[in-house]
């Protein structure tokens, strides 16, 4: 049995943590340093992070469960602009190819209209093909490049992805 619901309490969030960091060490290697990835998860992965972006930055975090185990989870935030920012999606390896990501971003999409936004919109690694591939399936498209600085001598070099709803 698959589900998704939305992740809230101070466990459910640790929990969830622990879960981006798993995954995050194992895809992200041939993308970026080691020591990127643990910047970025302390910035942005972490429990206190997810607790700072539901608190101030208006994300909602909801967790992907198969056979009663958390197996993924997504964030999303509407930002009051009429699209709804996708800020995560990710699955463990094992579970990859099953199509729970599609499930995942059928929430997603379900989130969008339900709010009646206009579009869905993300921003990836223009080196993280995989995902890459995955978006264009979904029907995404590139509307922009950008770097961001996100401190330490870090950047994002991403494409930003949209999908009209």
């Amino acid at each position: 049995m698959t589900g998704i619901r939305r992740l809230v309490s101070d466990g459910e969030l640790r929990a969830n943590a622990e879960l981006a960091a798993e995954i995050w060490r194992e895809h992200f290697l041939s993308i970026i340093t080691p020591e990127q990835i643990e910047f970025m998860l302390e910035q942005f992965q972490s429990f206190e992070a997810m607790k700072r972006q539901i608190q101030s930055e208006d994300y909602e975090y909801y967790g992907f469960f198969a056979d009663g185990v958390q197996q993924g989870y997504f964030a999303v935030a509407d930002h009051g602009d009429g699209t709804l920012f996708l800020s995560k999606l990710y699955l463990r390896k094992e579970v990859r190819g099953r199509g729970y990501a599609s499930q995942m971003f059928e929430e997603v999409k379900r989130i969008g209209h339900s709010r009646g936004l206009s579009s869905v919109w993300l921003t990836v690694n223009r080196h993280n093909d995989g995902s890459i591939a995955v978006y264009r399936h979904w029907g995404m498209e590139v509307i922009r490049d950008q770097v961001t600085d996100i401190g330490d001598g870090f950047v994002m070099d991403d494409h930003v992805f949209s999908l009209e709803l």
